[in-house]
């Protein structure tokens, strides 16, 4: 079985690095990392930040599959908003299907929905059962964003929108697990949309900007990264778990065909 799971950024996947060695694979310019947990081949492909980013990166990895090898299942995964105040920093989730803000001219709907299954696994192992998460292109960085948001959805990201797209393209099932970042009640210590990288991460030197220009948000970006920090080890602790039980589910040997619409 063999099982791809994206992140935005390199520190969402660094707590479920520390747990297991990784062969670092390059392609094209992609960043991937290979092991092998139980029955599964495990890619983990690193995305950049933002919708046209994950989807570049994503068309890049179709054509190596096409190439080299296809996937069953795609793990959209990495930190998300809370839009509710149901969440709380550190819960996993497991939307049942997923809103884009941005126009798709191929899909006939802006939702899409994950593989039931798939899904249904992630919660028997103590994901929050949520009905949305959207997509956006900008960061939601207050608390009256998230609140506009929140009559769609219950978290927010980046990416999961445009990767499961391609995976239930591929004919891969694909589903989205999340760890909460922020709190839907909780303002961004800075504006994160402008340290954003001509890369697709962020640039430390656009953080130091901001905080030369605002010294008094340091002490709420020491908080978030703490939170961030551990919201990262239970979603490690979490994937870990889950790809092992994907592997030992028969119903997953055989992909899906074709994006499903909601």
């Amino acid at each position: 079985m063999r099982v791809l799971v994206t992140f935005a950024v390199e520190a969402e996947f660094a707590a479920w690095r520390r747990l297991r060695r990784y062969n670092f694979v390059d392609y094209l310019g992609l960043k991937l990392w290979r092991t092998q947990i139980g029955a599964a081949e495990v890619t983990v492909l690193i995305t950049g930040i933002g919708a046209q980013a994950a989807s570049r990166a994503m068309d890049l990895m179709m054509r190596m599959a096409d190439k080299h090898q296809y996937f069953d299942v795609c793990i959209s995964s990495g930190l998300a908003g809370a839009l509710c105040e149901g969440l709380n920093v550190g819960d996993i989730v497991a939307p049942k299907e997923l809103l884009s803000e941005m126009q798709h001219a191929d899909l006939s709907s802006d939702r899409i929905a994950v593989d039931g299954e798939l899904r249904q696994l992630a919660l028997q192992q103590g994901a929050k059962d949520t009905n949305c998460l959207v997509t956006t292109d900008q960061i939601l960085v207050k608390a009256t964003q998230k609140k506009e948001c929140a009559s769609r959805a219950q978290s927010v990201d980046m990416e999961s929108f445009e990767v499961v797209k391609s995976a239930l393209a591929w004919g891969a099932k694909g589903v989205v697990i999340r760890a909460i970042s922020d709190a839907a009640n909780e303002d961004m210590p800075i504006d994160f949309n402008r340290t954003l990288s001509a890369r697709n991460d962020v640039s430390l030197g656009k953080v130091l900007l901001q905080l030369l220009n605002n010294p008094l948000a340091l002490p709420r970006l020491v908080r978030f990264g703490q939170q961030s920090q551990r919201a990262g080890a239970r979603l490690a602790e979490f994937l870990e778990n889950y790809v092992q039980q994907c592997a030992g589910s028969a119903g997953m040997q055989e992909p899906a065909k074709g994006v499903t619409a909601a």
